[in-house]
């Protein structure tokens, strides 16, 4: 597909360059050649002046308020060259002249000739027309003035280059399905017309970012072979009012004479909020008119009969307008979301096909290390191990390289250059061997791949990988646990060997009090207040920007009882730690002796070290 915006041609446009180029052309001339528009007068002291009239040699003067022009008598005494000076204040002057029979009077309008009338009233507002063409130009693209309400979404059509199809996209099975149907109505609407079937005149595709919306909506109109408009939602939005209506209409409009065709909108929520809480009661807001207009453009599909179908992407859906997804205009909701452990080897598969692969590369395992990871990080994630061969000077990518990737990603770039002092190396290889012990006895299905005190990214001055061994969508209680008591296995392991604690645990600590709040307020795990919810349901939020549900209105006694349960579930997980570590003190010396020397244990050696791990019995723990 290509994409089509060549510039049409304006007389506006070309009326803006010609006054541009004249305004540019005078500025140059006036400043370099400034004789040009009239013969420079020579300037001479006042006191010059003054001893010329007292000589006689000055034949004529005109006074003026800001200059002095007065004309000296050559030796035959006629007229000869006319000089300038500055006026001051001298009462005596017109005494003087009069004395010496100078002709004088008051200097008259100024009247420079034809040019510098055109100059001074013609010339300014020419200059003005062309400075606001010029900046109107560039905002607005090459229509010139009314380029302002003209839309600027980008036209693909089927031409000479590679189409997106529903091939070049995987990992969103069930969203293609649905898609799919879109297409063939794209194709052959009559056949749903004659039965009386009515296609959706919207879809929204929502889902976190990077799972390939904006890519899904390309391979329909690719596989339907016809136009596709594509504009994001923030280009509707303009500084001159009623600017984004114009634009919605005039997209709308080409769309309809380019029908069939496509119209995506990527990031609908940036004109498609909603207007309850908008805190304002007039309609004459620039956002909400533009979604007016939009929701308008809908409604009228129906009656032009142009087959025009409006792909629309967001992963805010919980903040769009109601009316945007009532039954008539975004009817269909289409969930494009990360993919699963299938899904991640298609994408994979895909993504390798445009880089060269060594021998031992296993894109399966690579797929089972890379949980959570949409399609563009996936993409990342191939481009970061290209980069890592061609730096080494390798021709072919290995497996080593796909490693590295994924620990960038996770954990940031090593920082070999923060060179920490050897007690506090001691600190961290004993933390980062806590938590591989403890989390070597926990259920599961993830397991300790790696663990390494070089630092990473911008704060863990160690870490210790854990990576799933399959795709989990739930999680019993124990589990969660476990995750908890391996989140403090660091903190125990600096109390058993030091005597004391430092404040490396910090992030754990927070990570292993969200889990036992959710525990008890969200996920009714609670021994004490039962199966009950204690925080509000939430909408969708595809973001993660780590904000909590609102907690519901509770009594002092019930935030009391929440409170205690979440302490006691982390001071257990605690015990249990402490009790996991000080039954295999022996092997947590030994591991963190290695680590020590090597500064990174992973592989059959760490595996080897972690299979001498012996369980304590749970009744024991808590004892403890």
């Amino acid at each position: 597909m290509s994409i089509k915006n060549k510039p049409q041609p304006s007389w506006s446009r070309v009326v803006g360059n010609i006054l541009l180029l004249v305004s540019g052309a005078y500025l140059l001339i006036s400043i370099f050649f400034p004789q040009l528009f009239g013969p420079p007068i020579p300037q001479v002291p006042y006191s010059l002046f003054i001893d010329q009239v007292q000589d006689g040699k000055v034949l004529r003067v005109s006074v003026g308020q800001n200059q002095i022009q007065y004309q000296i008598k050559d030796e035959e005494g006629k007229p000869g060259q006319i000089l300038a000076t500055t006026p001051i204040f001298d009462l005596e002057l017109p005494k003087r002249l009069e004395e010496k029979g100078v002709e004088f009077a008051a200097a008259p309008p100024p009247n420079n000739g034809w040019i510098n009338n055109i100059i001074s009233w013609v010339l300014p507002p020419l200059i003005f027309v062309a400075i606001w063409q010029f900046f109107v130009g560039r905002s607005g693209g090459p229509q010139g003035a009314l380029s302002i309400t003209k839309s600027k979404a980008k036209v693909y059509v089927e031409g000479e280059a590679a189409k997106v199809t529903f091939a070049d996209v995987a990992g969103v099975e069930e969203a293609k399905v649905e898609l799919a149907e879109i297409v063939e109505f794209l194709k052959s609407p009559q056949r749903y017309i004659a039965i009386g079937a009515r296609i959706p005149k919207g879809v929204l595709l929502v889902g976190p970012p990077g799972t390939g919306k904006t890519l899904l909506a390309k391979a329909v109109a690719g596989e339907a072979g016809v136009p596709f408009f594509s504009i994001s939602g923030s280009e509707f939005v303009e500084l001159f009012v009623g600017a984004g209506a114009a634009r919605v209409r005039d997209l709308f409009e080409q769309a309809k004479k380019k029908a069939p065709c496509i119209i995506f909108i990527d990031e609908l929520d940036a004109i498609g909020k909603s207007r309850a809480n908008a805190g304002f009661f007039a309609g004459n807001d620039e956002r909400e008119q533009t979604l007016n207009q939009l929701l308008t453009e809908m409604d009228g599909f129906s009656v032009s009969g142009a087959t025009v179908i409006v792909l629309a992407a967001t992963n805010r859906p919980e903040i769009l307008d109601p009316a945007l997804l009532r039954p008539g205009r975004f009817d269909r909701q289409v969930l494009v979301d990360r993919p699963d452990l299938a899904g991640r080897l298609a994408i994979l598969e895909i993504y390798a096909r445009k880089v060269k692969l060594g021998p031992d590369v296993d894109l399966k395992a690579i797929a089972t290390r890379t949980p959570g990871f949409a399609g563009a990080d996936l993409a990342n994630l191939v481009n970061e191990a290209a980069l890592l061969a061609a730096r080494a000077h390798r021709e072919t990518i290995s497996q080593a390289d796909f490693t590295e990737a994924i620990e960038r990603v996770v954990a940031g770039l090593e920082k070999k250059s923060r060179v920490l002092s050897d007690k506090e190396k001691k600190i961290v290889a004993y933390h980062e061997v806590g938590h591989a012990l403890v989390g070597a006895l926990m259920p599961g299905g993830t397991k300790v791949a790696k663990i390494s005190i070089v630092p990473r990214g911008m704060a863990a001055l160690g870490y210790t990988l854990q990576l799933p061994t399959e795709d989990r969508f739930l999680m019993e209680e124990k589990e969660i646990r476990g995750q908890i008591a391996t989140l403090l296995g660091g903190r125990a392991a600096e109390e058993i060997v030091f005597g004391s604690i430092t404040t490396g645990a910090a992030n754990d600590l927070q990570r292993a009090t969200d889990l036992a709040e959710r525990m008890v307020t969200t996920y009714g795990m609670s021994k004490v207040l039962g199966p009950l919810a204690y925080e509000k349901g939430s909408q969708t939020n595809f973001l993660g920007d780590g904000v909590m549900n609102p907690r519901r209105v509770v009594s002092d006694a019930t935030a009391k009882a929440i409170d205690e349960e979440v302490k006691e579930i982390v001071e257990t997980a605690h015990q249990q730690a402490l009790a996991i570590l000080n039954k295999n003190r022996d092997l947590m010396e030994k591991i963190a002796t290695r680590i020590l020397e090597t500064e990174v244990i992973e592989g059959e050696e760490l595996q080897n070290f972690l299979s001498q791990v012996q369980p304590v019995d749970e009744k024991v723990a808590v004892a403890v």
